[in-house]
């Protein structure tokens, strides 16, 4: 049996250290530039030296995004970009484009190069294509089946990795390259800038009736044609692994650090669980099932992986996420007087039950005791958002513990 890797995306320094606490064998990231993610965080440089730092010393890799097609104004700035990370050394680079991945081997060789699932990995003589040019690691298409990557394995050499998504937002357009969006609001998603028009609704409007809207689907609400559910893989990890993938990844570079610890947690015990024993594995699904819903999705589809999917893997009268949970922060340092420093993400109030969510799978129900500001003074409530406080839930707590209050 390969080894497998648990994948897990961070938005800021501060979901990668969640990441890495809650059971990320490595974590992926971008930088302020070149990756398919504009609007996330993101890190700059001093922060990519941190969290590469704060993982290694747990034994955890960092992965940098430099995935976009890139244009002719691009490649100078890519030239410069890549000579910053053959110093601060992640330990790989995901890319996309053959420039981008030539000026990559020209000047950082010494890093390892992931070949993003945009490149449009559909069959082994393109995994075997990017071997001979010295990729280590190819991302296979949200397209494929898992007969097809078990087919890829049998047919590419050993050291050759596949990594493949398992769980998170689904992309209409095939293999994440999408016009939609540089159409509608000139900002093109395959320079990192995508306004997700696959989540608007829509309706049809015939030429000589301006104004006169038709509903694509019988409904009175309209439709969102192009919405898809989420993937979610949690009940088919014995699958994932007979196909010979090599690293799990999960989807959401754009989320909280409160999804990323549920997922991350959630599939970190399911693969434990069933390298341990199947039969553990088969016991504990309720549970993981159970957590995998306790952040915000969007009704869940295993795409691609058994077959052509069916309209039933849209979703036609909403773009809303379900959201059972909501995230209040993440738990700080202990201080002399015994509190604990968060940065509060959410309105709580003492006297409210919340929930402290800890990486080993434990939730547990506490009461909120006290809260105090920075200047000493006790509160009621956190009623603002990025609020520096102290607070006393009455029980020990970790560093990187998250805090979350069930929704009604």
């Amino acid at each position: 049996m390969r080894d497998i890797e648990l994948l897990v995306p961070a938005s800021s320094l501060e979901v990668l250290k969640v990441a890495v606490i809650f059971g990320a064998d490595a974590v992926f990231i971008g930088g302020e530039v070149y990756g398919l993610r504009a609007k996330a965080k993101n890190f700059s440089k001093e922060d990519m030296i941190e969290g590469i730092a704060f993982a290694h010393e747990r034994g955890v890799k960092v992965y940098v995004t430099a995935n976009i097609l890139a244009h002719n104004g691009d490649l100078d700035g890519v030239k410069e970009y890549f000579q910053e990370l053959k110093e601060i050394k992640p330990d790989a680079l995901i890319i996309a484009d053959p420039a981008v991945f030539t000026i990559a081997k020209e000047i950082c060789p010494e890093i390892e190069i992931h070949i993003s699932t945009q490149a449009n990995n559909t069959n082994y003589g393109t995994y075997r294509f990017w071997h001979n040019l010295g990729a280590s690691r190819v991302v296979s298409a949200r397209e494929l089946s898992l007969a097809e990557i078990k087919e890829i394995r049998q047919n590419i050499p050993d050291d050759l990795e596949i990594e493949t998504f398992v769980h998170g937002a689904m992309c209409i357009s095939y293999s994440g390259r999408c016009l939609l969006s540089n159409y509608f609001t000139g900002r093109d998603a395959n320079q990192g800038a995508c306004t997700h028009p696959c989540r608007w609704k829509y309706a049809v409007v015939e030429e000589q009736r301006p104004g006169e809207y038709l509903p694509v689907y019988e409904n009175e609400r309209g439709t969102y044609i192009f919405n898809s559910k989420d993937l979610c893989m949690i009940e088919h990890i014995p699958e994932l692994i007979d196909a010979g993938i090599d690293s799990f990844k999960i989807e959401g570079r754009m989320k909280t650090a409160l999804y990323v610890a549920t997922v991350a947690r959630t599939y970190r015990k399911a693969i434990d669980d069933y390298l341990e024993s199947e039969e553990k594995y088969r016991g504990n699904m309720p549970w993981y099932l159970e957590q995998i819903s306790n952040c915000t999705y969007r009704q869940f589809t295993t795409g691609f992986f058994f077959g052509k999917p069916s309209d039933d893997a849209q979703i036609y009268d909403s773009n809303t996420y379900i959201k059972e949970y909501t995230y209040l922060g993440i738990v700080g340092p202990q201080d002399e007087r015994g509190l604990y420093e968060i940065e509060q993400r959410n309105k709580f109030s003492v006297g409210e039950m919340i929930e402290v969510m800890k990486p080993n799978g434990d939730n547990v129900e506490v009461m909120v005791k006290r809260i105090v500001n920075e200047d000493g003074e006790d509160m009621d409530s956190a009623p603002h958002p990025k609020q520096r406080l102290w607070i006393d839930l009455g029980v020990e707590l970790d560093q990187y513990d998250i805090l979350r209050r069930k929704e009604e």
